[in-house]
């Protein structure tokens, strides 16, 4: 009975054991295959060529000689050429100030009042004063007049002539010096009405009501705002190469995407003793011009322009320290790699110093997708055509 039971035991465990060998040689031929597989789907896309590419004509351009100004670097800020610090010429309480900040003037209007009672009163004294000499200088000289009637038929002494000629000449400078008081007095009294001195904008206004103005204290700030240009500073070591007339292409903070044209007006006959550079004054070249003043500037003079191959931004693709364009060759697409040089200010354009060569034909918005050696093939533009049935009579 033992026995029987130890063989049966024995069967049992070697039928176990085959059907283990059979599991695993059955996943392993599966796996192999599912690797054969893998295998024969990647060399079919290593094997498969790249989609051909159609495109259209005006997805390329062609390679040309342009004019690439080159000169240098301007920075700056824009000013106006018309502007005034208008400031306080006599001591006096500010007791109005009628214009605000961007407030548009005309010529004459009036910006800031000042207290005249002290003043009003210094121009009646002054005028009393001129009539008091008049009437003094009256007297002596009828006095004197007299006495030289006297005189000449010996009725008087020469000392007594002598001494009414001096008291009509004081009484005439007395005259003289009261009506320059009166006259200064009229002044001051027309100085403490501020006026715009020409057409323009309140760009700062520096007191108010109340304030006490004494004399030179800045009131109010006014520009012209059609008079800007830019107040710009070259390097030293550059300002050979910069002319008056040159002209000049820069852009403004606050114009994203703008370029101004102007020309060089004026160049400053002395460098800066802190910064060592010399300042240039560029005029606008037309009316194309900002508002506001005081904004950051920066461009290129144009002292130089040459022939050189360019290329718009966008045509030229960067990856790290290379450069390098899609060029059309036949019905291949292929890779260049580009030698750049300066950009230009004026256009955008970067300046192509090698890998390319005039006439050669460029995509023009290159895409991530490009293979090197990719076949391409120029769609034809479709031109379509009316159907023109003759009418039949009957």
């Amino acid at each position: 009975m033992l026995r029987k039971t130890l063989l049966v035991l024995a069967i049992a465990s070697a039928l176990t054991a085959c059907s283990k060998d059979k599991a695993a040689e059955k996943a392993s031929a599966s796996s192999e295959a599912s690797a054969t597989a893998d295998k024969g789907d990647a060399k079919d896309k290593k094997d498969k060529p790249p989609v051909k590419l159609v495109i259209a004509p005006e997805d390329v351009m062609t390679v040309q000689s342009n004019a690439l100004a080159s000169g240098p670097v301007v920075t700056g800020s824009i000013q106006p050429e018309r502007k005034a610090d208008l400031r306080a010429e006599v001591s006096a309480i500010v007791l109005q100030v009628l214009k605000e900040n961007g407030d548009v003037v005309k010529r004459g209007d009036v910006l800031v009042k000042l207290d005249e009672t002290s003043i009003r009163d210094n121009l009646s004294s002054a005028e009393d004063n001129a009539r008091s000499s008049a009437l003094a200088l009256d007297q002596a000289d009828r006095a004197l007049q007299r006495l030289k009637t006297l005189r000449a038929s010996g009725m008087t002494s020469m000392q007594a002539l002598d001494d009414a000629e001096v008291r009509r000449n004081s009484a005439q400078s007395e005259l003289s010096a009261s009506k320059a008081r009166a006259v200064v007095a009229r002044q001051q009294l027309q100085r403490t009405v501020v006026r715009a001195p020409f057409d323009g904008v309140v760009s700062e206004r520096k007191v108010s009501a109340g304030d006490t103005a004494a004399i030179g204290k800045e009131l109010v700030k006014v520009i012209d705002p059609t008079s800007m240009r830019f107040a710009g500073r070259v390097s030293t070591d550059k300002i050979a190469m910069v002319k008056v007339g040159q002209p000049v292409g820069f852009r403004i903070n606050g114009y994203a995407g703008q370029e101004f044209r102007g020309k060089v007006t004026r160049v400053d006959p002395a460098a800066n003793d802190v910064t060592r550079q010399v300042e240039v004054l560029v005029a606008f070249a037309d009316s194309n011009q900002p508002r506001v003043s005081g904004l950051y500037a920066e461009g290129n003079i144009e002292a130089a322009t040459v022939n050189a191959l360019t290329l718009p931004e966008a045509a030229v693709i960067k990856s790290g320290d290379k450069s390098y364009a899609w060029k059309v060759a036949g019905k291949t697409l292929s890779r260049v790699d580009l030698q750049i040089g300066k950009r230009d200010q004026r256009t955008g354009n970067y300046e192509i110093r090698g890998g390319l060569a005039a006439g050669d034909v460029v995509m023009r918005s290159p895409s991530s997708s490009f293979k090197d050696g990719q076949n391409i093939e120029m769609a034809v533009a479709k031109v379509a055509v009316a159907d023109a049935t003759p009418a039949q009579g009957k």
